[in-house]
């Protein structure tokens, strides 16, 4: 079955547990503290007994894992299995062993077995080896936390050690100051709260204690910049931009990501004016989730002839990036890819 990850602290504080439990995702903070959960829950109902296995490479030895769950243990009455698959590709071989395995997890209760995977893409979640694994166990989906979203979550671990922002405005531009400096780095969000919990006693934190304590350790994501340039999130965009720069991301990259963005809109644009059902175009243009909800809101916005003077913006800074020069534009490639970025986004408009 699957369970949401919130939940999940509710679930494993039951009387008994599932027989075999699955973690996807590729937050690393958050599916190690998942799996710590699942790992006290299991000591604390007599699983004494402990082994690991990683899957590494197409020969792994699949019979280590399947023996594992079949043999008796010397140390404990009953054992948890961890099986780590890295890759999330277990092969043909691993799939049939996966399939194996969780058809003997239902008939144990002396054996727990953990499989920890990366984030899983719609094909791969379809298939068999995983629907077996969810069919039997529990599959909790463990995703990042958002930029909208790390505020509430910032605001929560705190709250966790016995502190929190000021009340009202002073408190919400504090936690999205917090917020700034840590996005795209979970890990090292979760270290800056714990350092604020050193620094300072439990009870209110001062915007000034805060901006005083928090390192500026951000990291961006390429494909994030879309959706803040989408969103018409100007001082964002600024950031990022400036963030991807010194992290040494290569220019091309980044042009590359604003201007699929303008193809992507113009064709989907052109197949609504000849006709198209938007929701049909934007399939075809292949366009999902968060970004499809963007398109949607910007859309409306942009007209033909915007998103051709966009067009031929990103072909004039394509040169730059490859060290061509173009009138009226700056010389260098990312000062030139920061007024790219901004005309898209002003053109997109605030959508929240």
């Amino acid at each position: 079955m699957q369970l949401a990850a919130d939940r999940l602290a509710g679930h494993l504080a039951q009387d008994s547990l599932h027989p075999l439990y699955v973690l996807h995702g590729d937050e690393a903070l958050l599916v190690g503290e998942a799996a710590d959960a699942v790992r006290a829950a299991a000591r604390a109902q007599g699983y004494g007994e402990r082994s690991v296995h990683t899957v590494q490479g197409a020969h792994f030895d699949w019979s280590t894992v399947l023996a594992a769950g079949q043999s008796m243990s010397l140390f404990a009455d009953r054992q948890l299995i961890e099986l780590r698959i890295p890759s999330g590709k277990p092969g043909k071989d691993g799939s049939a062993a996966l399939q194996q395995l969780a058809a003997s997890a239902a008939g144990s209760d002396d054996v727990l077995t953990l499989v920890l995977l990366p984030r899983l893409d719609r094909q791969t979640k379809s298939g068999a080896w995983f629907a077996a694994l969810e069919s039997a166990g529990v599959a909790v989906q463990i995703d990042p936390v958002e930029r909208a979203a790390l505020p509430r979550w910032i605001a929560q671990r705190l709250q966790t050690q016995g502190q929190r922002v000021q009340p009202g405005e002073a408190g919400q531009h504090a936690l999205a100051f917090f917020a700034d400096r840590v996005e795209g780095n979970l890990l090292a969000a979760h270290q800056e709260i714990a350092k604020l919990g050193l620094l300072y006693p439990a009870g209110e934190l001062s915007g000034e204690q805060i901006e005083a304590a928090v390192l500026n350790v951000a990291r961006y994501d390429v494909f994030k910049l879309s959706e803040a340039v989408l969103g018409g999130q100007r001082a964002r965009v600024q950031r990022m931009l400036d963030g991807l720069r010194a992290e040494g991301v290569a220019e091309v990259l980044v042009h590359y990501t604003l201007a699929e963005d303008i193809r992507a809109l113009k064709r989907v644009k052109d197949a609504v004016a000849a006709g198209r059902p938007l929701p049909m175009a934007l399939r075809e243009q292949r366009i999902w989730g968060q970004r499809e909800r963007l398109f949607e809101r910007v859309l409306p916005r942009l007209s033909g002839n915007q998103l051709t003077h966009l067009l031929q913006a990103a072909y004039q800074v394509d040169g730059i990036v490859k060290g061509l020069k173009h009138p009226g534009w700056p010389q260098q490639p990312w000062p030139a890819l920061h007024r790219l970025a901004q005309s898209l986004c002003g053109a997109c408009g605030k959508t929240g």
